[in-house]
């Protein structure tokens, strides 16, 4: 046995929160996550000293670009290398370009051009780094545990959006800008150890005959998710999710929010009700391993999701959107939680980074699309009208779970008895 390969029966399987490997996977994760955060935080800065408002946006933005944009391809390479490697490599050259931009705000203030430049390399870097990390998972634990790292893995999400400003603050407080990205750097640098004592097992090799050239890769990736019963429906699903309800959770609220009047601290409120909601189901997820008829559940906390993002513009008070908006953090962090779960475990094992780089396309490429539209919408109609249009918009995705058969009839993998404690 090595330190990269082991063999792990799935009817002995530990539970993941109790598995040492699990969580060494989720502590380099967690701080490869928080670097992130303090990294975009420390770009912003850096651009709104360099210039104005409007190239703060065009930096912010050039990274989302080869993101998206490359994404599918990064799910290529993770199908084609070992992901393990993939997730290292990319974290490492992250932890290079960091430092050195790090070293080169020390010296001198950086031009815009130049913050452009480390934008688009990190997001590039960032579409090998995000399908390969979604691909591990099941190579690290057996397929009855996924739905405990589903829940782990939005508890490292929920934790790096909290952490990660307020470190990146307090490192610009005490160094400036070349400070917070020296953390970054550093976070970067600290997740690689824990990813070398990551152990790993095959999901089954690529026969000689199919090797093929990435076009044909992608393409056959993308037949796949199509074909595939319980996949395809699964990612339109999400699909219809992120395109009807991110806008309104990130753009809408705060325009809601100055309609009502409710200032600045009910708009944290109400962000804070939707992360502990979020933070409730991820836990959810991680402490009970396993939930009953998942594909029904899953529908179902869609349709109280959409429901509730509906409602929260019609409602009169400022405590009923903050309840309103735990609902819907509660509801979005189940659903995503066995979105991906069933998706992981359904899915081939030499398709998964294509299936996680078309997951992860609706969420970073394709749901952003949506933002100038639900802002434009708001100014010329109000919220109200256009929060019920986005929820309905979204429930279309509970209608397509209700109307596939392979979706309603879907369950989790159960662990063995002894092992569910």
């Amino acid at each position: 046995m090595t330190t990269a390969d082991f063999t792990l029966p799935e009817s002995a399987t530990t539970p993941a929160h109790r598995d040492g490997n699990v969580l060494r996977w989720l502590a380099a994760y967690t701080a490869s996550l928080i670097g992130d955060s303090v990294y975009f935080v420390a770009l912003g800065w850096s651009a709104q000293s360099a210039s104005g408002p409007t190239e703060v946006g065009l930096v912010m933005a050039a990274g989302a670009l080869p993101r998206a944009v490359l994404m599918l391809g990064g799910g290529v390479v993770a199908d084609r290398l070992d992901p393990r490697r993939v997730v290292l490599g990319s974290d490492a050259l992250r932890c290079v370009l960091i430092l050195a931009v790090a070293a080169g705000i020390a010296l001198s203030a950086p031009a815009l051009w130049i913050l452009v430049a480390v934008a688009l390399v990190f997001g590039a870097v960032d579409a090998l780094f995000v399908p390969a990390i979604g691909a591990l998972p099941p190579r690290i634990t057996g397929a009855g545990q996924l739905a405990r790292v589903t829940g782990l893995r939005s508890l490292s999400m929920r934790l790096s959006q909290i952490a990660g400003p307020p470190i990146a603050g307090l490192a610009m407080g005490l160094g400036g800008v070349a400070a917070a990205f020296t953390v970054a750097g550093l976070l970067f640098a600290l997740s690689l150890p824990l990813l070398l004592t990551v152990r790993t097992r095959p999901l089954g090799e690529r026969a000689e005959a199919e090797v093929a050239t990435a076009r044909e890769d992608l393409l056959d990736g993308l037949r796949y998710i199509r074909r595939h019963r319980l996949i395809g429906p699964l990612v339109a699903v999400g699909a219809l999710c992120e395109l009807g309800l991110t806008a309104t959770l990130n753009v809408g609220m705060v325009l809601l929010n100055a309609e009502r009047g409710w200032g600045a601290s009910g708009y944290g409120w109400i962000v804070s009700g939707f992360g502990a909601g979020a933070a409730v189901g991820a836990v959810l997820l991680a402490v009970a391993g396993w939930l009953p008829r998942a594909g029904l559940m899953l529908a179902g906390t869609l349709l109280v999701g959409c429901v509730g993002a509906a409602a929260i513009a019609l409602v009169p008070s400022l405590w009923i959107a903050v309840v309103l908006a735990g609902v819907i953090g509660l509801s979005a962090g189940v659903f995503g939680g066995l979105d991906n779960a069933l998706i992981q475990t359904a899915a081939d094992p030499a398709y998964l980074g294509r299936v996680t780089s078309v997951v992860m396309v609706t969420m970073v490429g394709i749901a952003p699309l949506s933002y100038p539209l639900a802002g434009a919408a708001i100014g010329a109609w109000g919220a109200a009208p256009v929060f019920v249009g986005c929820g309905a918009f979204a429930g279309l995705g509970v209608v397509i779970a209700l109307a596939s058969d392979a979706v309603r009839r879907a369950e989790l993998p159960r662990q063995r008895a002894g092992l569910a404690a």
